[in-house]
């Protein structure tokens, strides 16, 4: 991403940034938090090293009082940082022709005990337990590129009941405990009511297992793929649902259509399928452009645990069932509930497409400094992950129309 800096005068890019930030931070309510927050995307974007505060106003030779005034701006300034990431999304995500908002989480490596959330846990990143924090967020992807739209910090049940550590971190009395996939659910509600291309969610089994979760997106209207375990349970096609008989005369009418067999695992009704089922089909791109192919099968089925333990009404969905050549056993599995008329590409593509979410985390760490910050603040935590927005965005700009004039 910083390739897109290099061959141009160090004035063209930087006024081309100043005019972006001063665009996007318009929803911030003060001068002096508009300055901070350009200086600190600045930070971000032309400094090398480590993005923590100090390190970077240092190569930028500021003075300790600016360290002062952008200390208390990152902690304690209570701006909000989702009206810096709308404001972003709202003017980048339409230059990427939008393919799908991918959802995951990643760890933050961390040592002691004071920043927010940490605690031993399970990192992807890591990918083992470790001491870490935990983000999640939701990424708008597309044919031209990718945008954050917005992260949320995963705060384990322990930090939530503790409120002498709360207090410290300076986490607000609103905040209570929630879930990944709760928090993404919240992250995917808010970013729905912004200006941008709508598009199927998609997220690993963290989240396609968790039956709150694909509900609340179906609620939503929101389109889904979302990986799932091979355990899941599924009624399949041949299923007939009614709903019974009272029991009497005076019994309670049922309304609720009820299966006439048991469920199976994804794993069983792919392993039953037919030969005639599964067909070859490309799902992604190489690094070189060409496409690459794997063997799937699209089955309609009804998820079990909505309809068994929550007694709602049957919801038919796709079952999408990876099982490549000369493999033992199915790879991976997906619930969609894209329509029935979709096309077989259209959904083996978007299976295979949250992978690049793998990519924007490299970017936004390796080259932004996402998991830099260095402070105890709940708040500053946030605002440190929507300044880091703003820098990847101006550089997607740039990547995309470096020379171009851009309206402001």
């Amino acid at each position: 991403m910083e390739a897109a800096m290099v061959g141009m005068s160090a004035s063209e890019p930087r006024e081309r940034l100043f005019a972006f930030v001063d665009e996007v931070v318009r929803p911030l309510p003060h001068v002096r938090q508009r300055e901070n927050a350009l200086l600190y995307v600045r930070g971000l974007i032309e400094q090398g090293g480590r993005k923590s505060l100090q390190p970077t106003l240092f190569r930028l030779e500021e003075t300790p009082a600016r360290y002062e005034s952008m200390q208390q701006f990152l902690a304690d300034s209570p701006w909000d940082p989702a009206a810096l990431v709308r404001a972003c999304a709202e003017r980048v995500a339409p230059e990427l022709g939008v393919l799908a908002w991918v959802i995951d989480d990643t760890g933050i490596v961390k040592d002691g005990k004071h920043s927010p959330g940490v605690k031993r846990q399970y990192s992807g990143t890591l990918g083992k337990i470790g001491n870490c924090q935990v983000a999640v967020s939701v990424h708008a992807v597309g044919e031209r590129g990718t945008l954050p739209l917005g992260f949320a910090l995963y705060l384990p049940e322990e930090w939530c009941v503790d409120l002498a550590r709360r207090r410290k971190a300076k986490i607000p009395d609103r905040v209570v405990f929630q879930t990944k996939p709760q928090l993404a659910a919240s992250l995917a509600e808010r970013a729905a009511g912004w200006e941008l291309p709508a598009a199927p969610i998609l997220a690993d089994c963290a989240y396609g297992d968790d039956t709150a979760f694909r509900t609340g997106l179906q609620r939503l209207g929101r389109e889904y793929v979302l990986a799932v375990s091979a355990q899941i349970g599924v009624y399949g096609p041949e299923t007939a649902f009614a709903v019974p008989e009272r029991n009497g005369s005076v019994g309670r009418r049922r309304s609720v259509a009820r299966p006439d067999r048991k469920p199976e695992s994804v794993r069983a009704l792919a392993e039953r399928l037919a030969s005639r089922a599964w067909q070859t089909l490309p799902c992604r791109m190489s690094a070189a452009g060409e496409d690459v192919t794997s063997r799937f099968a699209f089955v309609r089925v009804v998820a079990a645990h909505p309809v068994r333990t929550d007694c709602q009404p049957p919801r038919e969905e796709w079952l999408i069932i990876e099982w490549p050549e000369a493999t033992e056993a199915p790879s991976d599995y997906w619930l969609s509930n894209l329509p029935a008329d979709s096309g077989r590409e259209r959904l083996a593509r978007l299976a295979r497409l949250r992978w690049t979410i793998e990519l924007d985390y490299r970017q936004l760490k390796g080259e932004l400094g996402l998991d830099h910050y260095e402070g105890r603040s709940y708040a500053g935590f946030h605002h440190h992950c929507a300044l880091v927005t703003c820098a990847h965005a101006f550089l997607t700009l740039e990547r995309l129309c470096p020379r171009a004039r851009r309206p402001v």
